[in-house]
């Protein structure tokens, strides 16, 4: 088991370089960059000499090859450089945002998974039934409605109905959790009630492959009490397809969230990495491609450890 951690730790070192090298130069292929951004507005005032000395402030002159070496030693010494836009270190314009994204992923993966397991597996055991209907149709729902446009209605419903708004402004929850959860469970149950559409489906399919094995009947046959059965042996073997589902979509939801953050007015990590793309911000661009890239890997590696634990005939080797 050591052995299989330390290799997939290992493993990721390829990979991280891997996007490394293709945002960098996918960010470059894409015409114009940030000085010409910046300096549209200004029109026949701008020379090519002020251009050229913007480029050269920035090291945008110099030749790829160095630029991406100057950026890696960077990240190896944890310095990820400045914004070219707002001039702040990148760190810094991270921080302030990833503890947002960072807590509504959390939320809204707890509100998905009190939903889909319970409800996935309910709609197994009651098969065909108007209860397996229900969970289906309420699935299919979720699917069906985009997170942003339920929060609209949310946030709709607040105002007509009860005179009341979310707070617009973040606050962290250990200022003021009050306030902070006021904010963050709305966009919470939005997105979670999306997320957990698509886990209630996986929850639901996994155990009717699993009810249907013959250890399950074996097990029945012995006259074990049902709720044994369901939790010691048909739940655990069941969740490993919906682990990598949550996981995955935990991933997601660091970055993913542009048009949901923007109805709830929550300045996250989605919404500077539309504004960085659209600011040619290269600096910018590459740490959140790098950082939603590290989640993704080590999300991927924890749910497979997740795996031999829920698991113990998975023996990695």
């Amino acid at each position: 088991m050591r052995k299989y951690i330390l290799r997939r730790l290992l493993l990721m070192i390829p990979t991280l370089l891997g996007v490394a090298v293709i945002i960098f130069l996918l960010v470059r292929v894409v015409p114009g960059d940030i000085v010409e951004m910046r300096y549209a507005g200004q029109g026949a005032f701008v020379t090519k000499d002020l251009l050229e000395k913007e480029r050269a402030r920035l090291g945008l002159d110099k030749p790829l090859w160095r630029q991406f070496l100057e950026w890696m030693w960077g990240i190896l010494r944890f310095d990820f450089g400045s914004s070219m836009w707002t001039g702040a270190p990148i760190t810094h314009e991270i921080a302030i945002r990833f503890q947002l994204s960072l807590q509504l992923a959390l939320m809204a993966t707890t509100v998905a998974v009190l939903l889909a397991i319970p409800l996935g597996t309910l709609a197994a055991l009651r098969q065909d039934t108007w209860v397996d209907y229900v969970v289906r149709v309420f699935s299919i729902a979720g699917l069906a409605v985009p997170s942003f446009w339920l929060g609209i209605l949310m946030i709709l419903t607040f105002l007509l109905f009860f005179g009341w708004l979310p707070p617009m402004v973040f606050t962290p929850l250990w200022k003021n959790p009050w306030e902070n959860l006021s904010q963050l469970i709305w966009p919470a149950l939005a997105v979670g009630y999306r997320y957990s559409a698509v886990s209630t489906r996986m929850t639901r399919s996994a155990m009717l492959e699993v009810l249907r094995e013959d250890y399950i009947r074996t097990a029945r046959a012995k006259g074990l009490v049902e709720k044994l059965i369901l939790t010691r042996h048909a739940l655990k073997n069941a969740m490993l397809p919906v682990f990598t589902v949550i996981g995955l979509e935990f991933a997601f939801l660091l970055g993913g969230l542009v048009v949901t953050e923007q109805v709830f007015n929550l300045n996250g990590l989605g919404l500077l990495f539309v504004e960085s793309v659209s600011r040619r911000d290269y600096t910018l661009v590459q740490a959140l491609v790098l950082l939603v890239a590290f989640v993704y890997v080590f999300v991927n590696f924890f749910v497979d450890l997740l795996y031999a634990w829920v698991d113990p005939r998975i023996r990695y080797q």
